[in-house]
């Protein structure tokens, strides 16, 4: 069984970039993220931020997604130094290619919102590896042991 091609797709990215999946380096880290400056959001990214050297040194680069503004993305960014972009899916196009976007409960009510969700894709394009669902104790570490052994 092979690896499911990943859907090509364009978004707006922080420093006024335009991220193109098609240009992209691969491996790619792709982790979508419910929200800029949120509690488990905030400690992901830290997360990310914290093993970019070493992720890079292995090859791969690291972008997050979510929902947010680039204006907010900016800011994320700058406050917690991430050395990285962040796309802004405002639409949700990107989400939903992704399937991350679920029906949650918050304070009682239904919404909808991003599940949090990591994917690597390989340097054939296909999703090498995919993590959904994420707890963020440990997620970062295990996502550089994926693109080690790789």
């Amino acid at each position: 069984m092979s690896e499911p091609l990943c859907p090509d797709f364009s978004l707006p990215a922080t420093s006024g970039l335009v991220f193109d999946l098609a240009q992209a380096p691969k491996p790619l880290i792709i982790y979508f993220y419910p929200k800029d400056n949120t509690p488990g959001c905030t400690n992901e990214s830290m997360a990310f931020r914290d093993l970019y050297p070493t992720l890079r040194a292995a090859g791969a680069e690291v972008v997050g997604i979510s929902r947010d503004s680039l204006k907010s993305h900016e800011n994320f960014k700058a406050k917690f130094a991430l050395p990285f972009e962040l796309l802004s899916d405002s639409e949700e196009t990107v989400c939903r290619l992704f399937n991350v976007i679920k029906t949650k409960k918050m304070y009682g009510k239904e919404v909808q919102g991003i599940e949090r969700s990591t994917f690597i894709i390989g340097a054939d394009g296909n999703i090498a590896r995919e993590w959904r669902g994420v707890k963020v104790a440990g997620h970062a570490d295990e996502v550089l042991a994926t693109i080690q052994s790789m």
